[in-house]
This record gives C-alpha cells, sequence and structure tokens, in this order.
C-alpha cells in the first residue's frame, strides 16, 4: 500500500493525507444543525481538489468516514453516507475532465449498497486519469487494515516491507502500492492521527491548523505545503555535510 520515495531514488510529486475535522463544531458555532457543516466540508473537498495538482500534489488521500464513527447516531450516519453518494455521484465527471483518478480505501462490505455502487462506478470510470490519484478513505481504520493484513499473510509469514505493504493495501481495496505520506495536515486544532494511514505515515511530517475543515481553503495547504518544504527530512540519517 505505501511505497517510499527515498527508497525508489525518484522524486515523484507529493502525497497528502487530510484528516477533515471540525464539520460539526463549525456549524454548532454558527447556530447551524450539523448537516451544514458536513455540506459546507464537501465544498472545502472541491476546492482543496482543484487546487492540489497545481501545488505538487499527485497524491492526496481524505479521511472522509472512520470505522468508529459507525458508533455516532443512526440520523448522522445515514446522512453521511447520502452525502458521500451524493458527491461521488457529482464529481465523477469533474475528476473525469480534470484528469483525477478516484479511488476508495477501506472496508466495503458495510457500506449500503448505493453508497458501493457509486464507489465502484466512479472508479471505473476515472481510472485513466493521470494529473492526480484522489484517494477518500471510507470505513477506514489502520489498526484494523494492519489486522486484516497479517491474517492474509499467514501466521508464518515474514514478509519484506513492499510484502505486507502489498497484502495491506488488498485488505483496503487498493491493488497498487501508493508512495509514503509525506505530509499529514489535520484541521480543527486536533493533534491526533485517529487510527489513520499509521503504516504509510511512519515518516510523514504533520501540520495542525487550527481552522476548521469547511474554513479550510487553497491558501491553507499551500501555506502548510510551504511550511513542509522548510523542514529537514532525514529519514533517520545524519545530513552529508554533518559527517566527518
Amino acid at each position: 500500500m505505501s511505497q517510499s520515495n527515498e527508497a525508489t531514488g525518484k522524486e515523484p510529486g507529493l502525497h497528502i493525507a487530510i484528516i477533515m475535522d471540525g464539520n460539526g463544531r463549525w456549524a454548532n458555532r454558527r447556530g447551524l444543525p450539523r448537516v451544514a457543516g458536513h455540506r459546507a466540508g464537501a465544498k472545502a473537498v472541491r476546492r482543496i481538489v482543484e487546487a492540489a495538482p497545481s501545488l505538487g500534489i499527485t497524491t492526496l488521500t481524505l479521511f472522509a468516514f472512520s470505522s468508529d464513527n459507525w458508533g455516532r447516531p443512526s440520523h448522522e450516519v445515514s446522512l453521511l453516507m447520502r452525502l458521500l453518494r451524493e458527491y461521488i455521484n457529482g464529481e465523477v465527471r469533474r475528476c473525469i475532465d480534470n484528469g483525477i483518478r478516484l479511488s476508495f480505501v477501506g472496508r466495503r462490505d458495510r457500506l449500503p449498497d448505493a453508497v458501493r455502487a457509486a464507489v465502484e462506478s466512479a472508479e471505473s470510470a476515472t481510472a485513466a486519469g493521470k494529473a492526480m490519484h484522489l484517494r477518500i478513505a471510507v470505513d477506514y481504520s489502520a489498526r484494523d487494515a494492519i489486522l486484516s493484513a497479517i491474517g492474509r499473510l499467514g501466521p508464518n509469514a515474514t514478509p519484506t516491507r513492499q510484502e505486507f505493504a502489498a497484502a495491506l493495501g488488498a485488505a483496503m481495496h487498493t491493488t497498487e502500492l501508493s508512495p509514503d505520506v509525506d505530509l499529514l495536515i489535520r484541521t480543527s486544532g486536533e493533534q491526533r492521527l485517529s487510527d489513520f494511514l499509521l503504516w504509510e505515515c511512519a515518516y510523514a511530517e504533520f501540520y495542525f491548523s487550527t481552522r476548521m475543515w469547511p474554513e479550510f481553503d487553497a491558501p491553507d495547504l499551500e501555506a502548510a505545503i510551504q511550511e513542509f518544504r522548510s523542514r529537514e527530512r532525514r529519514f533517520g540519517r545524519i545530513q552529508r555535510a554533518a559527517v566527518g
């Protein structure tokens, strides 16, 4: 599921992962129902997806619905599933026109039939996209994915990192290796991973924004990337200039 850019020696575009947090709080602060926050959050997704390719992002992974989110009130879960289906169906044409490949990471057996059908249709329709790979994590848990990958490999397996990554991808319906996460962004001021891309974020830089997700815009994304590019990434090594 992940492949280190360091290991390949290539200079691909960035893999940015975003925990889109704060929709409900954004709505509550404005005296609006939570649904208004989720709808505003969907608009923020469109803004960020449109801006991403020009900022050097070739893989963008968005955390839309965690496995733990099934524990929310049933009416909110139903609303989120309906909004997800509406977003997918409404964005397919835009993705095709802009060369964006759309795929989904996570379990599918618990998704409503209409959502699962929309997921599969969107993946097929946008498969030829080359400008950017947009991955949306739905019913996703990194710990569950790791456990599932271990089960696929068997009790006596001693896999390489690449073999384990492939098993991890198969567990979450990803059939290819994708780059490790370069930068993980979380909005709303919270500072935790929340069971998101634990394996892929082994050497990721973290950036925490106080802005709620519906407020997050292209300049905020650009600022996060500028901050990322100012950091020194050593991957456990020592800079050549410091050796001697």
